[in-house]
């Protein structure tokens, strides 16, 4: 065995990639729970693809028959049921770990020098994510998702001069229908997961490059033993994959209650309306995207005024999109001397709580009809979001910082 491992060795260093990404790569000693959601997210993705290959086999990517093939997974093959709710519940799973790995990155300052790159790829990954559960969601060809792809796909008509011309190269038709399906199936089952894929590895590979950040915000490279080897690390293998195992385990329970037991959560993860086929002639009473989308929904209703000639949709587009574009420039928009936020200032503090309520309360807005008095408040809570970005140079630099340990501190 071990000459059979030398052959291959020889002509593919893999026990040199274990080692560099895992057997003998160093991660701070004070990880917390807060690090267990890139892993998960590893974790979903792998689910995401084989309970999505298995349900291709049986499904059906035609304006006729994908409905009925749906409820046949449902009700006619072996486990499909489970697969369907594996693969729908993950989908939200995915943006549940997803978005806690962000904040994580913002909280411990993990965007800031030498890991622009890192994070950088990670806001790709979640706008491609973005785009695979957009189009992933169109291919029950229910009601809710029927409308809310029409609507989703009209926006882009807001775009002066080329809009409508490029609606109608994304829907491949004057309306929604099954060639429109037909190019999101391709898309979701095979475009988007390879460059996913491409992504997650360039993440990772940046990320072992530079080193993980942690809690402190210190890098534990500048600090090593006379053997070359950081004071303040560990090898990743066996601790902290045996750490993430206990993360996962956590993790698995309590999907698993909600497949069981919850997988529509309340029409959250999947829509009363979706029970329905797809009718064009008949409009849902409330068209509202995936909840994972209705911070960005709420911010573009929040949006009421023509200004320069150009419509209110327009404009709502606009904000919609800055809100996800600001946070690829995050890194260069953070002054503060120090990374983590134990040691950043009130001013820091006040504004990161500020920006998760708002950002929880818009997802609220963007799931109810829009009243005047809903509308003033995603109003409020769009400029506070963004206030939290434009304004993070200068809080940044003028708050007083605590002094950061020369090693972590657990």
């Amino acid at each position: 065995m071990s000459k059979l491992i030398n052959w291959i060795d020889e002509r593919l260093p893999i026990v040199e990639a274990y080692n560099k990404h895992l057997g003998q790569y160093y991660a701070p000693k004070n990880f917390n729970f807060w690090y267990f959601f890139g892993f998960l997210a590893m974790i979903v993705l792998v689910n995401q693809l084989v309970t999505g290959i298995w349900l291709t086999m049986s499904y059906n990517p035609t304006g006729e028959g994908a409905f009925a093939s749906v409820e046949y997974i449902m009700r006619d093959v072996q486990w499909g049921w489970l697969l369907r709710y594996l693969h729908s519940t993950g989908a939200s799973a995915f943006f549940v770990v997803i978005y806690l790995h962000m904040f994580r990155g913002i909280m411990y300052g993990s965007y800031q020098k030498p890991r622009e790159l890192i994070w950088i790829f990670g806001m790709t990954i979640y706008l491609v994510l973005m785009a695979e559960a957009f189009m992933g969601y169109l291919l029950p060809w229910g009601q809710m998702s029927y409308w809310g792809a029409q609507v989703i796909v009209n926006l882009f008509g807001a775009i002066p001069v080329i809009g409508e011309d490029l609606s109608l190269w994304i829907r491949g038709d004057y309306l929604i229908s099954g060639i429109t399906l037909n190019r999101f199936f391709a898309l979701h089952v095979v475009a988007l997961p390879i460059v996913l894929l491409g992504l997650v590895v360039l993440h990772i590979l940046a990320l072992h490059e530079v080193g993980s950040n942690n809690p402190d915000g210190i890098d534990i490279k500048k600090n090593k033993d006379e053997n070359g080897k950081p004071k303040d690390g560990i090898p990743f293998h066996p601790y902290y994959t045996v750490h993430d195992l206990m993360g996962l385990g956590v993790f698995l329970f309590v999907f698993c209650i909600v497949v069981f037991f919850f997988p529509e959560m309340g029409g959250l993860f999947l829509e009363q309306p979706n029970f329905e086929p797809a009718n064009p002639l008949k409009t849902p009473d409330h068209i509202a995207p995936v909840w994972y989308f209705t911070p960005f929904y709420a911010m573009l209703r929040a949006v009421t005024v023509d200004l320069f000639g150009l419509d209110a949709k327009f404009w709502g587009v606009v904000v919609m999109g800055g809100a996800i574009a600001i946070l690829f420039v995050l890194p260069w928009l953070d002054r503060s001397p120090v990374r983590s936020i134990r040691y950043k200032g009130v001013l820091s503090k006040i504004a990161l709580a500020t920006l998760v309520v708002s950002f929880v309360v818009l997802g609220y807005l963007g799931i109810v009809p829009a009243t005047e008095g809903r509308t003033l408040v995603a109003q409020v809570l769009t400029f506070l979001y963004f206030a939290y970005f434009i304004l993070m140079p200068f809080y940044t630099r003028m708050e007083k910082t605590k002094p950061v340990p020369e090693r972590v501190t657990g």
